[in-house]
């Protein structure tokens, strides 16, 4: 029997491994005094970016998403809604990921501190924000867009 082969949808390479998006979170973490909240990568690619990282097998994308945001801000959140899913192949430089990103609050917020692999957490008012890693300053321009119209997807 012959395998399946599938072509590279870039460059058009044919291969028999059927290569995948990698399915990931990201957490937009809002509190209307404070900012969002960013953290300090640790690892490339290095700079600001939202707290987030890959589902592990057998997990929703919503339980990934509060323990994305627990381990790496220390912070307990409560997920408000859905930002929106962003699946740009070149989103990501490492490989090809699909993020479905969640807006949410935080219990308490004094609780941040920056874990696993982020250095540092810390919130930022949305008209200061520093240079941000993958599209992730689109994804916080697309919450603010629905945010003042009041068109986010709550869960």
């Amino acid at each position: 029997m012959c395998a399946a082969m599938f072509k590279c949808p870039d460059c058009g390479h044919e291969t028999d491994d059927a290569r995948n998006p990698y399915p990931t979170v990201d957490i937009l973490i809002y509190n209307g005094k404070r900012g969002v909240v960013l953290v300090k990568r640790k690892f490339p690619p290095l700079g600001w970016a939202l707290p987030g990282g890959f589902v592990d097998y057998g997990e929703s994308v919503e339980r990934a998403a509060v323990r994305e945001a627990m381990e790496e801000t220390s912070l307990e959140v409560r997920l408000k809604g859905l930002v929106g899913v962003y699946s740009d192949p070149k989103r990501d430089p490492r490989k090809h990921t699909i993020s479905t990103v969640f807006w949410a609050d935080c219990a308490d917020c004094d609780a941040i501190k920056g874990g696993d692999d982020a250095a540092e957490a810390m919130f930022f008012r949305l008209d200061e924000l520093p240079p941000l890693a993958f599209d992730h300053a689109a994804i916080i321009s697309d919450f603010r867009t629905k945010y003042a119209e009041g068109t986010l997807d709550g869960l």
